[in-house]
This record gives C-alpha cells, sequence and structure tokens, in this order.
C-alpha cells in the first residue's frame, strides 16, 4: 500500500472571486486514487474532515473545510480513450481546458459545455456547471461512469448499470458522498459550430423567447441593466468551412470590450456608482453583430478576467421571462446601480438527482456583481423573485437556501440524503455549506 504524507498549513485557501477563504489544518496533493484513499483513511484516523478544492471557481464554500484540503493538481490527464464506446475517461483534477484540447488533437469532443473552461472536471461536474442548449444538457449529463472514493477510503465505481442509484447522485454529489478520481464521459466526432451574435431589444428577444429556442441547438442572450438592450448568441452545427474570428476583430471583442475595457468600466463604476446606467447605454451598444465557425471549445467558451460575484437560478422554462420582467422592473424602481449583464440560458430535463435541471426543462438567470461590490441587497432581490418561482439555485454560485427548501424543489431529496448517510454517515467530507444545504 502506497503512502503519501500531508502538510499541516496555515496557509489560506481562497476561491476564484475572493469571497470565500479557509484555513485546512493540513494539505495533500495526492497522485493516484489509492493516495486518495490513504489520505482519507489518514484523516479519519486523525479525526479530520476532508474536502477537495480544485480551481475554486465556486462562488460558495462548498470546498471549503478547517480539516484536510485534497489539492487534485497530480490527478491529471486522459486515462482512456474507447473509440468503440465513444468515452474518455480523464483524472478528476484535469482542467476542463486541457480535457479540451486534449480531445480536439485526437478529433472528438464534448457535446456541450459552459462558457468558462479553467475549472477541474470534478468541481465543474459535481456543482452542476452547465452551458446551454435545447437538447443537450449539462457536463455532468454527458457521464458515463465515476470512480470514487468514499469515507472508509473504499474505491468505489458506478454507471448506469453498476450501483445505478450512486450513479444517479454522485454525477452532481457537491463532494458530500465521497472524492471523485476519475470521470468518463461521452463523447463524440469534433464537430463545427457557428455562432451568431446579434444585439436585439428587450421587448423583442423576451417576445421571441420559446421561438428563439426552437429554433437554435445552444441559444442565450445578456440583457444589460437600465438599458432595453440585450446582446443575443445562436450557436449551431455547421457543414463549415471553419472561419474563425478575425485575430484583430476578434482580439476586439473577446479581449478590449470583454475583457480590458470592460474591467476598466467596473472600477469607474464601483467607485462612482452614479456613472453606470449611462455607461451601460454607452456598452451595451459596443457588441456588434459577428458571425463565426469553430471548434465547439473555442466557440462554447470564453475568457473571464474580470472578476464577480455570481447567483443562478434554474427556473421551469415557461416561467423564465415573467421571472426576468420582474428582475427588470425591480432594477428600474430600486436604487441599485448594476454594471454586469443578466445572462440566461437553458437546458433540457435530466435525470441526475440533484441536477437543477432534474425532472424539469430549464432556464437559467445568471446576476452578478464585480469583484468588490457590495452584491448583497441586488441577490436578495433576485432571490426573493426567483424562490416565488420555485427556483433552484446553482449549487457553486450564492444563495441563501437551506434543506427545508432544497426538499421542496427537489422531488429526489430524500434519495440522495439517504444515500449520504449511507456512504458517509460520520459526515467526513461535510462542512458548514453542505450542512445548511443538505441538513444533517
Amino acid at each position: 500500500m502506497s503512502t503519501i504524507s500531508t502538510t499541516s498549513t496555515s496557509r489560506t485557501w481562497r476561491n476564484w472571486a475572493g469571497n470565500v477563504s479557509a484555513r485546512p489544518a493540513r494539505e495533500a496533493s495526492p497522485a493516484s486514487a489509492e493516495e486518495v484513499a490513504d489520505v482519507v483513511r489518514q484523516a479519519a484516523e486523525a479525526g479530520l474532515r476532508v474536502k477537495t478544492a480544485g480551481a475554486g471557481h465556486s462562488f460558495t464554500a462548498v470546498a471549503a473545510t478547517d480539516g484536510l484540503l485534497i489539492r487534485p493538481d497530480l490527478l491529471t490527464g486522459i486515462r482512456h480513450i474507447d473509440r468503440t464506446a465513444m468515452t474518455v475517461t480523464v483524472e478528476s483534477g484535469t482542467p476542463l481546458k486541457r480535457l479540451n484540447a486534449a480531445l480536439a488533437r485526437e478529433g472528438l469532443s464534448l457535446t456541450n459545455m459552459g462558457d468558462i473552461m479553467e475549472q477541474t472536471v470534478a468541481g465543474a461536474t459535481s456543482t452542476g456547471t452547465h452551458g446551454t442548449g435545447r437538447e443537450s444538457a449539462s457536463i455532468a449529463a454527458q457521464i458515463r461512469g465515476l470512480e470514487l472514493v468514499t469515507a472508509d477510503g473504499s474505491l468505489l465505481t458506478c454507471s448506469e448499470k453498476e450501483r445505478p442509484e450512486v450513479f444517479a447522485a454522485a454525477r452532481i454529489g457537491l463532494g458530500a458522498l465521497g472524492v471523485i478520481t476519475a470521470i468518463t464521459f461521452a463523447v463524440e466526432p469534433i464537430f463545427l459550430l457557428t455562432a451568431r451574435e446579434e444585439p436585439m431589444t428587450f421587448d423583442k428577444v423576451t417576445a421571441e423567447f420559446d421561438a428563439l429556442h426552437a429554433e437554435n441547438e445552444h441559444f442565450e442572450f445578456y440583457w444589460f441593466p437600465h438599458t432595453g438592450n440585450c446582446n443575443t448568441k445562436r450557436n449551431n452545427r455547421s457543414m463549415g468551412p471553419a472561419a474563425p474570428p478575425g485575430t484583430v476583430s476578434g482580439w476586439i471583442e473577446d479581449e478590449l470590450l470583454s475583457n480590458g475595457l470592460f474591467q476598466v468600466v467596473n472600477s469607474v463604476g464601483r467607485a462612482v456608482p452614479a456613472t453606470i446606467p449611462a455607461i451601460a447605454k454607452v456598452s451595451s451598444r459596443a457588441l456588434s453583430a459577428r458571425t463565426y465557425t469553430d471548434i465547439p471549445y473555442k466557440v462554447f467558451t470564453s475568457p473571464r478576467r474580470v472578476r464577480f460575484v455570481e447567483m443562478e437560478y434554474a427556473l421551469p422554462r415557461e416561467t423564465a421571462v415573467a421571472a426576468l420582467r420582474e428582475v427588470k422592473a425591480m432594477i428600474e424602481r430600486s436604487p441599485l446601480r448594476v454594471s454586469f449583464p443578466v445572462e440566461v440560458r437553458t437546458a433540457p430535463a435530466d435525470d441526475i438527482t440533484l441536477s437543477t435541471a432534474s425532472g424539469r426543462e430549464s432556464a437559467y438567470i445568471a446576476v452578478h456583481m464585480y469583484r468588490g461590490t457590495p452584491y448583497q441587497s441586488y441577490f436578495t432581490a433576485v432571490e426573493r423573485i426567483m424562490t416565488a418561482h420555485g427556483g433552484r439555485p446553482h449549487w457553486g454560485k450564492v444563495n441563501t437556501r437551506d434543506a427545508e427548501y432544497f426538499a421542496e424543489v427537489y422531488p429526489r431529496f430524500g434519495e440522495f440524503t439517504a444515500l449520504r448517510d449511507r456512504l458517509d454517515p460520520e459526515r467526513r467530507f461535510g462542512n458548514d455549506y453542505l450542512r445548511r444545504v443538505l441538513g444533517d
């Protein structure tokens, strides 16, 4: 049996947005599933709780611990590509950007993905990271098998055929059921997507939302608060040829406007909130219509260098437009000054126990605030609207809901907590966030 030493630490761990910090007693960087099992057993002997922290891209304290913090930096790389089953098995600490690039070299791709690819595969799937899609669902819904170390240090594998009750829950497991060490994803031959980005008025996009959703494989839009302006994005499969954004025009849109200028605008807005509505009117008109065609990860994802804090709720798709109109009316009658656009995406229903789209076709409404700007009053007002529509908050984004609320909005909530009781009765993988959202 291999052994791996854990190091005592007084280092503070912080998430990407800087709104969550923790002081773990120990840290470990295991390089294999066996070493993960060893450090989990050692932590149990020392009476320490265990959490894994990937890229820290969650805005909640889902990964925070005062016990043993596992850093998955050495659990990276592709284990196996099965071209008959069309799957890839990958170590849990692999960043999505490395997986996407490696798959592309092999002529393969995931079917759908979110718009950020800095996260580790286990961190992204465990919190329900998603993009937008009419038929294609979250990254977790593309999982075909999982390997995880449970609280007693044993290695457990699951799939639709093997331990299906664990598989149903562990694909979005919040780190509550064990430490994921490997994930098997469904893949397909690489394809081309044509992206069409186009400004549209708020009234037009909300009036035509159902048609835009029905007509496009992937549709999303951003509304700029304090304006009647939106930017829409439609991604559809294409026969090609590839026609990526020009070097200069791509840099202007993706770097200068979306990151560089946006950083300046938000810094000014944070310092002088009264300027935000005027800036919003200008910046909402700065993005022009454009069309380009490229391989999936280059279309779905984009760099996000401006740091922010985010809340996102999944609603039944048919209620999304009404809820968004309520958010717009709330902002207009309040003293709030909001410099970040509000993002709207969709997902089909899936069969994952605690997926935000579990059992229902969903639309997502995401609100953001620039890092360092007070966000509580805005998020509280938005959350009030979302919960009135039976909304389910994204597990990795700011929310104030508790287990009692989740038991109401997730029909299979009890199924998850019963499995947790069986796999982790001593709450080895517990923390304060999980106590709030899952109960004791």
